[in-house]
């Protein structure tokens, strides 16, 4: 199926590694100018070699911290300098500690806000003015299940995920007269890094083996396996495509029925 987004620029932040990665070497692969950033610069640019490798497509790696405002202005504006505008962004950023209510400090809370809600607000406050002069665009929010259902000893991505989805829904509305769609995806358990590290830590909690924790999850997902970061980054490819030209204002649930609930 072509997607319809050949020669568009497509903005992925957080994308060394797992799903960021995923998702831009999904764009890639349909053609789009891609640019990536990651606070890293090795990671960073090998990711960004192996996607050209791979797809023979443009692609510029920008180092840049999300967390941080000058990080954001520096990967868009360094992405609109490469590519002349910003069609398709996915923001995106590693996920918040783990954590219980009490357990977690003030610091903790401040900085899972800063890089968490404050992250995707700055990404996209600085991308909007270049998609209205291309008269549209997509956001394309990476999330997680924790928006749907609270997950144990997650209580930072419990709170602060919820908040990413009001801003969305709101924006959603406020932007569509401007032909710019906003949604966003929320991954069940999908099998990369940051899954295993909360994996591990589930495991030293709970006095088990790491496999052991896996097996239980494993045991809740009708599918009976982890999702693969690509199929994550395919989804969001859609959503971002002319595709799904009519969806604006969802989050969409990508967990191999996992989540239980009706709505």
């Amino acid at each position: 199926m072509d997607l319809g987004i050949r020669g568009k620029v497509a903005l992925v932040a957080a994308a060394s590694q797992g799903l960021g990665r995923a998702t831009a070497m999904a764009f890639a692969r349909e053609g789009c100018k891609v640019a990536i950033c990651a606070r890293n610069a090795g990671p960073l640019n090998a990711a960004a070699k192996a996607i050209r490798t791979e797809t023979n497509a443009e692609v510029v790696a920008i180092p840049a911290d999300v967390m941080r405002a000058d990080g954001v202005t520096s990967f868009v504006d360094g992405a609109i300098r490469a590519f002349g505008g910003i069609d398709i962004l996915v923001p995106n950023a590693g996920g918040p500690p783990a954590g219980s209510f009490e357990t977690l400090t003030e610091e903790q809370w401040a900085k899972g806000w800063e890089l968490t809600f404050l992250s995707t607000v700055r990404l996209v406050r600085s991308s909007l003015p270049s998609m209205r002069q291309r008269h549209g665009g997509a956001v394309v929010a990476i999330l997680s299940m924790s928006v749907r259902q609270p997950i144990d000893n997650l209580v930072l991505s419990n709170a602060l995920r919820l908040g990413v989805v009001g801003a969305l829904k709101s924006l959603a509305r406020e932007v569509a007269k401007d032909r710019i769609r906003v949604n966003g995806v929320a991954p069940g358990w999908i099998a990369t890094d940051r899954t295993v590290e909360l994996q591990r830590i589930r495991a030293e909690r709970e006095s088990r083996r790491p496999e052991d924790v896996q097996a239980t999850l494993l045991q809740d997902i009708p599918l009976g396996r982890m999702g693969k970061a690509e199929e994550v980054a395919d989804l969001i490819a859609f959503l971002a495509s002319e595709r799904a030209s009519y969806i604006t204002g969802v989050i969409a649930q990508i967990d191999g029925g996992l989540y239980r609930g009706i709505f």
